[in-house]
């Protein structure tokens, strides 16, 4: 992102007075904790940790603090710390499938292993405003906080296959490549297309939510996938870091995080490989976010099945097709850059285009030309 040169110091430091002011609010209201924050505004620490691509709620918290609730602020700032921090290593894959389950639904298969758990969501709520809640939150009775730990043991015990193991038997699912060696990094590397598929999917899961969801909603309306995309799976849960050490010949695991992951199916006729004959068959498209972000997670595995199109040999004509479109214009820090660089001094800029105007103008005169009504 662009940042200002300083010129004035004191008027700059008057302005980081004010802001600080700003931020404060009215001093009589009890000031807003990270506590707070991170345990109550919950799903909006999520996306400021999948868009500044490090899990760490307490530090998403204080930067949605910073930065007053700005999420685009907010991610610049995570993501400024962030390229402070050792790489210490690089964990293994994670095995959704053993998944620690809170959400697990599906809209293709309604029996399915294990069951449906509907979880935490607001899919089923009246959208009207609830004023109880000006009055604050009661405590949990005894009851409710049993049945919640009777539930909790449960998850850990079960084992839950993926919708995806179930279709494969039948051969209608795309298969899909392993990738075979380490993925690039996109925070390491700029970012060029053409680029594999680790690396879009990379750049979606850190890409604004908005931008995302616009795209998907574009290729659902027509304008990159020709047929109705089903959501196979939604899970959500807590799935465990392994690290490979060196010294030994096993991994370690040194914690668990709460993850999202989504399978969008497409029934599609494709050819195999962009080389043969068009066939019918199940195309997938994926998402994996951080926390309870499962509208992202949506929109990423949609997104992610238009982008590929090129791969799959279909006709590339809309804008959620376009990779280069998609990957590039899906940063938010990036985006708001460029567009708040606007603000920064363009005074020379400015009255080389008013120099050129003038002499533009002066040559049409001499030759009698007219530009329209202007003086």
């Amino acid at each position: 992102m662009y940042v200002a040169v300083k010129g004035g110091e004191k008027a700059i430091e008057n302005a980081h007075k004010l802001l600080a002011e700003e931020r404060r609010g009215d001093r009589g209201v009890p000031e807003f904790t990270l506590a707070q924050i991170q345990n109550q505004m919950g799903l909006l620490v999520e996306r400021v940790m999948n868009e500044g691509s490090l899990y760490d709620e307490r530090l998403a918290a204080l930067a949605l603090k910073q930065s007053q609730g700005d999420v685009a602020e907010a991610v610049f700032l995570l993501r400024a710390y962030r390229t402070t921090l050792p790489r210490l290593g690089f964990s293994i894959p994670v095995d959704s499938s053993r998944m620690r389950l809170k959400r697990r639904i599906s809209a293709t298969f309604k029996d399915l292993p294990g069951g449906q758990i509907l979880g935490p969501t607001y899919d089923y709520t009246h959208r009207l405003l609830d004023f109880s809640l000006e009055k604050g939150f009661g405590r949990k009775s005894k009851d409710q906080e049993s049945e919640l730990k009777a539930h909790e043991g449960k998850e850990d015990e079960d084992f839950y296959p993926r919708v995806t193991e179930l279709l494969a038997d039948g051969g209608f699912l795309e298969i899909e490549e392993p990738c075979g060696s380490l993925p690039e990094d996109l925070t390491r590397e700029p970012l060029k297309t053409p680029c594999s598929r680790a690396l879009r999917l990379q750049n979606l899961a850190r890409a604004d939510e908005g931008f995302l969801l616009a795209m998907a909603y574009s290729a659902q309306r027509g304008f990159g996938i020709s047929d109705h995309p089903f959501a196979g799976e939604i899970r959500m849960g807590w799935v465990e870091i392994e690290v490979a050490l060196d010294e030994v010949e096993f991994s370690v695991v040194i914690g668990e995080i709460c993850v999202t992951e989504c399978v969008m199916i497409t029934p599609a006729a494709v050819g195999e490989k962009a080389g043969g004959d068009p066939f019918p068959m199940l195309t997938l498209g994926y998402g994996l976010t951080f926390g309870r972000c499962e509208r992202k997670a949506m929109a990423m595995a949609i997104v992610d099945r238009t982008l590929k199109s090129r791969e799959l040999g279909e006709r590339v004509a809309y804008p959620a097709q376009d990779e280069a479109f998609v990957l590039m214009h899906s940063d938010s820090l990036e985006a708001s850059g460029f567009v708040q660089h606007l603000k920064l001094p363009h005074y020379v800029d400015f009255q080389a285009e008013l120099v050129m105007m003038r002499e533009l103008r002066e040559s049409a005169k001499k030759e009698g030309r007219c530009y329209g009504k202007g003086p």
